[in-house]
């Protein structure tokens, strides 16, 4: 089962007020982006977050799970519909991650 476009809209929604938040259909489901900085990853219609220490801060006894077969565990968001601590929770997250490593030029 792949994850449905309105479950993706509400989910990115509910995290809105942790700042720009974005998401790119990969391989049949979703990637998720806060401000262009990859988050996590939305498979069959669940919430897969990038493990972070702020985030288990934030959220104690989240369950962890991998989003598909050979992934790293992620932690698995239920509580979708609390957008306050969506919002915190991903603006934690956002924050520990490093920053994506810019590409390479390809030369002319």
């Amino acid at each position: 089962m792949s994850s449905t476009l309105d479950y993706v809209d509400y989910v990115c929604d509910q995290m809105r007020g942790a700042g720009e938040i974005s998401y790119k259909k990969m391989f049949g489901e979703y990637g998720v982006y806060c401000n262009e900085k990859f988050i996590g990853v939305i498979c069959d219609n669940q919430l897969y977050i990038k493990k972070t220490e702020a985030g288990a801060l934030l959220y104690p006894g989240c369950e962890e799970a991998p989003p598909y077969e050979g992934a790293k565990p992620h932690f698995l968001i239920d509580k979708v519909d609390d957008y306050d601590l969506m919002s915190r929770f991903i603006a934690a997250t956002y924050q520990e991650l490093p920053m994506p490593r810019q590409k390479k030029k390809k030369g002319i």
